[in-house]
């Protein structure tokens, strides 16, 4: 098991740089009881590598843990549906006492068999790693006797939260994927994008739109990916950081090994979407280049503006609050307010300093941020800020509706992609559909009996 330390020290992360030496040298807040409620580092881990679609994932532990996190999101895939399939090796009450080293071999030795994938994961769980079983060794050995790469994740839930199991996927793709195989060929426009996910296809709505470019994406980190693509990503010119911080630390690291420089940025919204075609272009340094993309976001502007007004007519002051997640906390608000809407609230539960910082400054004097979304508190908010719709996961939609206030989901569940120029006319026309479903007048009707 890797020396967790190292994870709370990214001197890649603003907020730390901002530390004078002795706070710098504490590092990130620990995990502390209780922090992987909404997320442990196993379930971290798999939402980070899950998507490379063509490889096989085997969760080393019980049954439990990959029926708990399988297919629970709303990722998509243009190669491969072996993502969608719960490979475990359901560790019992036998293997705890024995150990479950030889239950694992033969699981991947099954799987490599009977699927013949380009890779193998194998994450490890909290049960396995407690009884001791060296993942590491085994698949190492049934990498030389299979003739495959079988990629070792060492993410025990109990280390911590998500977000550290993000950190933990990371890791492993630096330590054990990429470098080890070379592009077919290279372009001066060669890009790769980390922590993009292909949401409901979001990924797809950004393609088009490097092609027009003549950019070309080397490798997407890890939405519709395929294993040999971050396998020769380092040879990719830019990296671009998507969510937030999550793949922060992988971006740090192959600009120290490969020299690929990197820049954070998202595709939530048409200012948004605009800076980040801009700062692609200039990191990749090519004059032509640069003015190819000022044209190109002068027409997709101009064509996504026009298209919005009927729907900004609707949804102007409409007052909304948002309760989600990471780099969609701060990003998203962005992207409502360019609809005209008031954001009153928005989540920071699972935000970082440095989200929340951002968050601050968007939501200005009318917003405010939320650290303890519970349901209570989420019925308070909708009477006090009178709030219109609740953008938010799942979890809160039965909240919201018993109360009577339209619901949206925002959450990696949804089936709806809202990235891009495109992206904006779909959350558009969702928020309008919602806002205006004429159930929750006749909710509020007295019944006729």
């Amino acid at each position: 098991m890797r020396d967790l330390k190292d994870f709370f020290f990214e001197p890649a992360c603003g907020l730390n740089r901002e530390k004078d030496k002795k706070e710098r040298e504490k590092g990130c807040s620990r995990p502390k009881p209780g922090s992987a409620s909404g997320g442990c580092a196993f379930d971290g881990a798999q939402i980070t590598l899950l998507p490379i679609a063509d490889a096989v994932h085997i969760v080393h532990g019980p049954i439990a843990c990959a029926g708990n996190s399988w297919d629970n999101r709303g990722t998509r895939s243009s190669i491969s549906d072996y993502y969608r399939m719960g490979f475990t090796t359901d560790i019992s009450e036998i293997d705890v006492v024995y150990g479950g080293e030889g239950k694992l071999y033969e699981a991947i030795r099954e799987a490599v068999e009977k699927y013949k994938p380009p890779a193998v994961f194998v994450y490890q769980t909290c049960v396995p790693a407690m009884i001791g079983d060296d993942i590491v060794s085994v698949c190492k050995k049934a990498s030389q006797d299979l003739g495959i790469p079988v990629i070792p994740v060492e993410s025990p839930g109990f280390v911590g939260s998500k977000n550290l199991g993000n950190k933990l996927a990371g890791d492993a793709l630096f330590r054990y994927v990429i470098g080890t195989k070379e592009p077919e060929y290279t372009t001066p426009y060669d890009i790769n994008l980390l922590g993009e996910y292909n949401i409901a296809g979001e990924l797809w709505q950004v393609l088009p739109l490097f092609q027009e470019l003549g950019i070309r994406l080397l490798a997407c980190i890890t939405g519709d990916s395929r294993y040999q693509d971050i396998a020769s990503c380092h040879r990719a010119k830019v990296n671009m950081v998507v969510c937030s911080k999550a793949l922060l630390s992988l971006a740090r690291k192959m600009e120290e090994k490969y020299g690929v420089p990197y820049f954070e940025g998202s595709f939530y919204g048409i200012e948004n979407t605009s800076n980040t075609l801009r700062n692609i272009a200039r990191l990749l340094g090519d004059k032509e280049l640069m003015e190819r993309t000022e044209r190109l976001i002068a027409l997709k502007e101009e064509e996504v503006k026009k298209k919005l007004e009927p729907y900004i007519e609707k949804l102007k002051g409409k007052r909304v609050l948002i309760n989600t997640g990471g780099v969609k906390s701060w990003s998203m608000v962005s992207q409502v307010k360019e609809l005209g809407m008031i954001v009153v609230g928005t989540s920071s539960k699972k935000s970082t300093s440095e989200d929340k910082k951002r968050m601050l400054e968007l939501v200005g004097d009318e917003g405010m941020l939320i650290d303890e979304p519970n349901p209570k508190e989420l019925v308070r908010l909708f009477k006090d800020l009178k709030v219109d719709v609740l953008m938010a996961g799942g979890r809160s939609k039965f909240v919201a509706l018993k109360e009577y206030i339209p619901f949206l989901d925002t959450n990696q569940e949804r089936m709806k992609p809202y990235a891009g120029y495109e992206g904006m006319l779909v959350l558009a026309e969702e928020l309008i559909r919602t806002l205006y479903s004429p159930v929750f007048e006749l909710c509020k009707e007295e019944s006729p009996w």
